[in-house]
């Protein structure tokens, strides 16, 4: 990269729900809070433990392309989209990407389990998203002011000039020199930026985390954790359960927290374990107490939280 780079900002949380899922269950630690990996780990079912192994396998960043953060150049990303965009792949894109990003040879290991069994693969990484988002949405939501602080600051650098500044004071692995910007990575690669734009997706990750796409024909992005999120980690990472469970009972308590996102009756018998029976028995009470909908879809019961409910958790959360 030689001439000056042309600098926008993106408030995307999906590369945030990626990078806590790499730090937290795949194991790559990139500073995250011991207290937030704990409770994120311990809200993803087995499934989705085994499906984001591969994310962070030592030695290696390469991943197919179907599953490729959503590109946040043409508007922010939510990470229902990004939840969304793996449900609705075919399983068999998944296999041809994997030949494809790496070769003739014999498959990584870490990889063989996706190839055998694509369509599982993506289900259970599709709701690891989920589960871990689950979690750390009101986290986001707190880190409201602070994600607004640096839309201004990228804002002046964008305007007043001063990117190349702003970029060396991302992250401790990003640095701006003569030969262009070097980004720590766990496989060397030189990458021309041409005419393209650069991208900044601000995080709440751990201090050493930074996502970065190169492959985009209009722009490079690169995610970086915001700067000021310490403070946020102090607070509690998920309800009071103890407290919640004693209002209203263990299940109904974690029933409430496992819908982060409508689902049917029996995506929570099987995510929670519990007999479709009971799951309807303790959706009777949450709804008599006005903290879930109920709605059929064709053949299917789809359960939400309401506003109520989520005023409630968010109480339990402070």
């Amino acid at each position: 990269m030689t001439s000056t780079p042309q600098l926008s900002i993106s408030i995307s949380p999906h590369l945030t729900a990626l990078a806590m899922i790499s730090d937290a269950l795949a194991g790559r630690r990139r500073g995250l809070p011991e207290l937030w990996r704990k409770a994120l780990s311990s809200r993803v079912g087995p499934l989705g433990h085994q499906a984001v192994r591969p994310l962070a396998a030592p030695g290696y960043s390469v991943v197919p392309d179907s599953i490729v953060p959503r590109t946040p150049i043409g508007g922010d990303v939510s990470v229902q989209a990004q939840i969304d965009a793996l449900r609705d792949l075919p399983p068999e894109r998944l296999a041809a990407d994997l030949e494809q990003a790496f070769g003739d040879g014999p498959l990584p290991a870490h990889w063989r389990s996706a190839a055998e069994h694509p369509g599982r693969w993506l289900q259970g990484y599709a709701g690891a998203l989920a589960d871990v988002w689950s979690t750390a949405e009101p986290l986001w939501r707190r880190a409201r002011p602070l994600l607004d602080r640096e839309v201004r600051r990228v804002g002046v650098a964008a305007v007043r000039g001063g990117p190349e500044l702003l970029l060396g004071s991302l992250n401790s692995r990003i640095v701006y020199a003569e030969r262009g910007l070097l980004i720590s990575d766990v496989e060397a690669s030189t990458y021309d930026l041409g005419d393209r734009k650069i991208v900044l997706v601000p995080m709440l990750a751990g201090k050493d985390a930074v996502i970065v796409s190169l492959d985009h024909e209009q722009a490079v992005w690169i995610a970086y954790p915001v700067p000021g999120a310490q403070a946020l980690w102090r607070h509690p990472v998920a309800p009071a359960l103890d407290e919640l469970s004693a209002l209203m009972g263990p299940v109904r308590a974690d029933l409430l927290c496992a819908l982060g996102r409508p689902m049917t009756m029996s995506m929570l018998a099987g995510g929670m374990r519990i007999a479709p029976s009971s799951i309807t028995y303790h959706c009777d009470r949450l709804r008599a107490a006005q903290l879930i909908t109920r709605e059929r879809r064709g053949r299917e019961v789809w359960i939400a939280r309401t506003h109520r409910a989520d005023e409630l958790l968010e109480l339990y959360r402070r």
